[in-house]
Order: structure tokens, then C-alpha cells, then sequence
């Protein structure tokens, strides 16, 4: 059973945008943070943004402050990445995770619910 299902990936041109969608069993929209991790070929599993149940409240690393943002529709259980200004080095499999709060440090020991990931390719 996936209880997380992603979408969105694909390959996109340096400087795009993609907008990547999560959706969740009732139970893990209801209770459980949302986040967004990615991996490189022969990288860690990076944390990138979380949000809380609220719907409202969200968290980024530093790392793509300012050009990802997350949100979540509570009525949907569904967490979105929109992400903007792409380049190569976005390339990666993309991963929505969930648990229970507190939703940081937004890491993956934090998370114990995972998706199968999507692919985003950026090429130059």
C-alpha cells in the first residue's frame, strides 16, 4: 500500500519551473508533517521543505530558500513543491516523506514514511 504517492517529475530546461504534487492517505494528511527530500546519484538524501498540518505553517533549509516553496491543501492531503529558477544541479529523484510532528529538523533520520520518489531532470 502507497501511502504517499508523488507526481510532477520530469526534464525541464535550465531556469524552468516544475511543480511536483503528493498525495496522502487520509490518516498521514490529517496528523502527519509533509516534507520534500531529493537525491542525487552518490549524494545523501537532502531535506529541502516541510509543511505542517495546519496547512499553513512550512520550514526550508537554506539550500533552496527563496526559489522552492511548499504548501499543503489540507482538503486534498496533498503537499506541493513548486520550483522555480531550476539548474542542473537540481537534478535529482524527488521524494515526499511524512511523520508525526515536530516536522524539523527536516532530515532523513526525521521522516519514516516514504514515497517512491519522481525524477526531475534539468538539463543546460
Amino acid at each position: 500500500v502507497q501511502h504517499l504517492v508523488e507526481s510532477g517529475g520530469g526534464s525541464v530546461q535550465a531556469g524552468g519551473s516544475l511543480r511536483l504534487s503528493c498525495k496522502a492517505d487520509i490518516y498521514i494528511g490529517r496528523y502527519y508533517c509533509m516534507a520534500w527530500f531529493r537525491q542525487a546519484p552518490g549524494n545523501e538524501r537532502e531535506g529541502l521543505a516541510a509543511a505542517y498540518t495546519d496547512g499553513v505553517t512550512t520550514y526550508y533549509t537554506d539550500s533552496v530558500k527563496g526559489r522552492f516553496t511548499i504548501s499543503r491543501d489540507t482538503a486534498k492531503d496533498t503537499v506541493y513543491l513548486q520550483m522555480n529558477s531550476l539548474t542542473p544541479e537540481d537534478t535529482a529523484m524527488y521524494y515526499c516523506a511524512a511523520n508525526y510532528p515536530p516536522c524539523t529538523p527536516i532530515t532523513a533520520a526525521q521522516y519514516n514514511t516514504w514515497g517512491q520518489g519522481t525524477q526531475v531532470t534539468v538539463s543546460s
